[in-house]
């Protein structure tokens, strides 16, 4: 070759970088401009009709709004909600396959058992959504009016006071399993076919307490068919504004939530996830959206995709230790 020649090849090479750097900066931005230009699924890993479907319906309606594209609520439910998660995990990382992630999904249901889906390298987090808490609740009758009065009455008799929860190593009773690790009592888990059940149960007395949702305990609190001793919230809530918080009692450690994300597959372009986020952080400081939420006992919270990874790390740490301490099997 000459040295002619090879001059020219060493020009035409770095031609041919240059031209290849500037399309890559340009990909992203062309990405970002394009999105969406089609509608996008939400996979709601549930049935219609529950509380996971009305939110995942109302984050879909807004969404559409601001993004200018419809967003269409596709409810893929079993095995708990895995099998919708795992659909996801496995999509075309294009943007326009998403989750609405539970807390169970992606912080409990892996301890528990085998996956299909790992909830760190499967998915690109986009921002947290909405935050419930639990009441802790007794039957009426029950003789301890306020939470010391219940730890004084367990710590005396031992396995004497039993607690309903919607199932072994579903959420309320985690949260409760939770509260005696902090409390240092002795409770007797009695598990039901769901949170309804479990609840009802509490009502006719036949346990005397559990952990329960805002909005289904609220229910029964209003006509006295359920008394509340705390909640797991850091803040006392408005509904219950005399109702103390674990915290507020001595039990900073037993705070508990049931959280939802956005979540992408693994691999959705940075740049999507970027205007994805963006859209999700006006959403939760919607004042309309904020009250419609709160109607439904959940409070609108938002986060950038980094700080939803490191939250989801947190909890899946701490149900791990939980899991781990009260020898709790798959449900």
């Amino acid at each position: 070759m000459t040295r002619m020649s090879l001059i020219s090849l060493r020009l035409w090479v770095s031609l041919a970088a240059a031209t290849v750097f500037a399309f890559a900066l340009h990909v992203p931005r062309a990405v970002a401009q394009d999105f969406p230009n089609k509608p996008i699924r939400l996979v709601v890993p549930f049935p219609p009709g529950g509380g996971n479907d009305a939110l995942g319906r109302l984050i879909a309606q807004r969404l559409s709004v601001a993004l200018g594209q419809q967003v269409f609520v596709d409810n893929k439910a079993g095995a708990g909600g895995n099998l919708g998660t795992e659909l996801v995990a496995r999509s075309k990382p294009d943007g326009y396959t998403l989750t609405l992630g539970f807390a169970p999904n992606f912080a409990i249901t892996p301890h528990l058992g085998k996956v299909n889906y790992d909830p760190f390298k499967d998915f690109a987090p986009i921002s947290m959504v909405a935050q419930g808490y639990q009441i802790l609740v007794v039957n009426p009758a029950f003789p301890a009016k306020t939470l010391p009065e219940l730890v004084a009455m367990a710590k005396a008799k031992p396995g004497s006071i039993n607690f309903a929860s919607g199932g072994n190593g579903s959420p309320l009773h985690l949260a409760a399993e939770l509260f005696k690790m902090a409390s240092g009592v002795d409770i007797t888990h009695i598990p039901y076919r769901g949170s309804a059940p479990a609840a009802a149960a509490v009502v006719a007395g036949e346990t005397e307490m559990m952990f329960g949702g805002v909005v289904s305990s609220l229910s029964f609190i209003r006509v006295n068919r359920l008394r509340p001793l705390a909640v797991t919230s850091p803040k006392r809530i408005d509904a219950l504004p005399d109702t103390p918080t674990l915290a507020e009692l001595g039990y900073p450690g037993a705070q508990a939530s049931s959280w939802y994300g956005l979540f992408a597959p693994a691999g959705t372009p940075a740049a999507i996830i970027s205007r994805l986020n963006r859209e999700m952080v006006g959403l939760g400081k919607n004042a309309e959206h904020k009250e419609q939420l709160s109607k439904q006992g959940q409070e609108a919270v938002y986060s950038t995709p980094e700080e939803l990874a490191q939250f989801v790390k947190v909890e899946s740490d701490k149900w791990a230790r939980v899991i781990k301490t009260a020898h709790i099997e798959a449900y």
